[in-house]
């Protein structure tokens, strides 16, 4: 008689904890000394902050992708890379995160090249509680993430470090009024985001109007958008707040010119993007707009227009590593209150995870739903998953991922032809020096590493 299937949550089974619910701001302390992690916090845990202390920097960047803080407190001197090198990997991840030096390391260079690279603060050993509190009181107050009311991202499940990359470029995109383009396959979470940036921005105590350009008769879409006699339209319900254009590349060719018209960007006193009406504008495509602009099916001066602030939702296949966290959440909105509770197996999960989704998280969802409801025992079983899934689940390399593999080989192969040299690189792959150092952090690949390793090469070489 064979053993039962092992049954596994996936919350519990893979390690994955909820996020801290309430309004604690979070706090990430990064420090070699036990001592100064156990007085930073006790210190920051008084003032009523959600406080974690690790001792070095990949523990460090693993606790980010985790638990997203609104603030890094670090050392200068770390195991593994240095305050500065950590500091270029937290911006290059995650833009809008507020990072600040408690160091007795601490001199006038290292704390103009933090400065120089987006640090918060820069404070030298021995800190007063005063001063340390003040620092931090005003860094959490500049945060965008500290803004908005409750958790502006909670819809999003994520714990993946391609995901939370593009969390960090929606936060960074709430803080301005520029029109936002969200592409990607159908199914990945457009609108979500869109919601998520809604919700991190001043606008998100107003409206938030959504409208689908696919599928109306052009006609009645006018209507939708501008109003009538009879209407307002969404534009002028959705003043002061957000409006989401869904598939804005099946606006039909004059509508593509009247909205055109409506964008003419202003800059008030402030330097912010404005329009017209007052309206934060967030499109989404699941087509290639640049190729339907060439094709003379888009305007170019529209495409310019909306594509102010661009952002990639990638597909389920290359964040991977959140299927078991989504499929968790899944089976938490597919069970009826007071229903039975039904849970996969740990090969049904291995199953899922590595199987093709097309259809991408929406269709990651509808299976779990349909699972729960074809499924007469408690445990669904790999077996039983396999026949949901039909007999091609098994996946290959995905585009995508290939590319990702692509990306990673030759940021390498350029840094090795630059000795590690990321100004010379980043030149060499004609891009400006900022874009190189996301692109590094984005496929992990690491210039230090370079240049030790060729160091050690030089080494080897004179003896």
């Amino acid at each position: 008689m064979s053993d039962p299937p092992r049954p596994v949550i996936a919350s519990l089974g893979f390690g994955i904890s909820p996020r801290e619910k309430g309004s604690k701001a979070r706090i990430l302390v990064v420090d070699p000394d036990l001592e100064t992690r156990r007085l930073m916090s006790s210190r920051l845990g008084a003032a009523n902050y959600a406080v974690e202390a690790v001792a070095d920097a990949q523990t460090a960047l693993d606790a980010c992708v985790r638990d997203r803080p609104h603030l890094v407190i670090t050392d200068w001197q770390l195991e593994g890379m240095d305050g500065l090198s950590l500091l270029k990997e937290l911006k290059g991840r995650w833009p809008a995160l507020s990072v600040i030096f408690v160091t007795a390391h601490g001199s006038i260079r290292e704390a103009v090249q933090a400065t120089q690279h987006g640090a918060f603060g820069f404070l030298v050993k021995p800190v007063e509680k005063s001063e340390l509190l003040g620092q931090v009181q005003r860094a959490i107050a500049e945060s965008p993430f500290a803004l908005a009311d409750g958790d502006w991202r909670a819809a999003i499940v994520s714990r993946g470090k391609l995901m939370e990359d593009r969390l960090g470029q929606a936060n960074w995109a709430a803080g301005s009024g520029a029109p936002v383009l969200l592409t990607g396959e159908n199914g990945t979470g457009k609108e979500l985001f869109a919601r998520a940036i809604h919700a991190a921005s001043a606008r998100r105590g107003a409206a938030f109007i959504s409208v689908n350009c696919r599928g109306s008769a052009e006609q009645m879409l006018e209507t939708e958008l501008f109003g009538d006699s009879n209407d307002a339209g969404a534009i002028r319900a959705a003043r002061g707040g957000t409006l989401l254009l869904e598939e804005i590349g099946d606006l039909s060719a004059r509508l593509q010119v009247k909205l055109g018209d409506l964008l003419s960007v202003e800059l008030a006193d402030d330097g912010r993007h404005q329009t017209p009406a007052d309206v934060r504008l967030i499109c989404t495509t699941s087509c290639d707009l640049k190729q339907l602009m060439e094709a003379g099916k888009f305007r170019e001066d529209l495409y310019y227009r909306i594509n102010i602030l661009p952002i990639e939702i990638p597909p389920l296949g290359r964040r991977r590593e959140d299927i078991p966290l989504l499929i968790s959440h899944f089976l938490e909105q597919a069970t009826e209150p007071g229903g039975d509770q039904k849970i996969y197996s740990t090969e049904a999960i291995e199953l899922l995870a590595t199987a093709d989704w097309p259809g991408n998280v929406r269709q990651l969802f509808d299976l779990v739903k349909q699972n729960v409801a074809l499924s007469r025992g408690a445990v669904m079983t790999k077996a039983f998953v396999q026949q949901s899934l039909g007999t091609d689940a098994m996946r290959s390399p995905t585009l995508d991922e290939a590319r990702d593999k692509f990306a990673h080989d030759y940021l390498s192969h350029m840094l090795e032809a630059t000795s590690g040299n990321v100004t010379k690189s980043a030149r060499l792959a004609k891009r400006n020096r900022s874009d190189f150092y996301r692109l590094l952090a984005r496929h992990r690949v690491r210039a230090e590493n370079i240049q030790s390793a060729d160091a050690s090469t030089e080494g080897h070489d004179e003896e």
